[in-house]
């Protein structure tokens, strides 16, 4: 299998998930810093994905999958002994998706486009970092007695969270007024899967000083 990845991009989030699961996989850099995207290798990155945008899965059969939430499923299933996901059918897996929703389209859709594209406006952004805060506060509210997002098990919508809430600072968005979510931030970082991750993509040490 093949990721197609961006360092500081959502696309970490399976980087690690495939990594936390022990499944070999291949890595394939996208310069998302110009139009056309380009691979490393220089093939026109829209003929791969034509939304243009990362991650994408390249299956061993030739099949293409997108989607972050869909692609830290799929591999977290091939690998069902790394319990980075409940057994499909569970209300535990419906937990996993409710928090991989939430992740999504309360924090990820929060951060990008309305803080990571000026031209939006500083009205859009304040509005962004406000309901961010919120959202913040509320996770942070349910760390307090979980060690993580469904309990004491790192999952994919760790690995996802860890993504999302790691563009806080760049965003100049404060996580200090967040004790358990800061600690949340430096226990994932410390896991050795997450930084071979983080190392791979050269975020090492910027994602690292940023959870601490």
């Amino acid at each position: 299998m093949k990721l197609y990845y961006a360092p500081g991009t959502c696309s970490l989030s399976p980087h690690i998930v495939a990594r936390e699961a022990d499944l070999p996989i291949d890595l394939e850099r996208v310069d998302i810093g110009k139009v056309p995207h380009r691979t490393e290798g220089g093939a026109d990155f829209g003929a791969v994905n034509p939304k243009g945008y990362v991650p994408v899965l390249a299956l061993d059969d030739g099949q293409l999958l997108t989607e972050g939430v869909a692609i830290v499923q799929f591999l977290a299933d091939l690998a069902p002994q790394s319990r980075l996901a409940p057994a499909a059918g569970t209300i535990e897996r419906y937990r996993l998706q409710e928090w991989l929703t939430f992740i999504s389209s309360e924090l990820h859709k929060m951060f990008s486009p309305w803080l990571f594209h000026p031209e939006h406006g500083a009205l859009a952004a304040n509005a962004a970092r406000t309901k961010i805060a919120q959202r913040l506060a509320y996770i942070d509210a349910h760390l307090a007695t979980h060690n993580c997002l469904l309990g004491e098990t790192f999952t994919v919508a760790d690995a996802y969270a860890f993504t999302i809430i790691g563009w806080a600072k760049p965003a100049h968005i404060d996580v200090a007024p967040y004790p358990h979510l800061t600690n949340y931030m430096a226990r994932i970082a410390a896991r050795p899967k997450v930084q071979e991750a983080l190392h791979a993509e050269g975020l090492r040490q910027a994602v690292a000083k940023g959870a601490a």
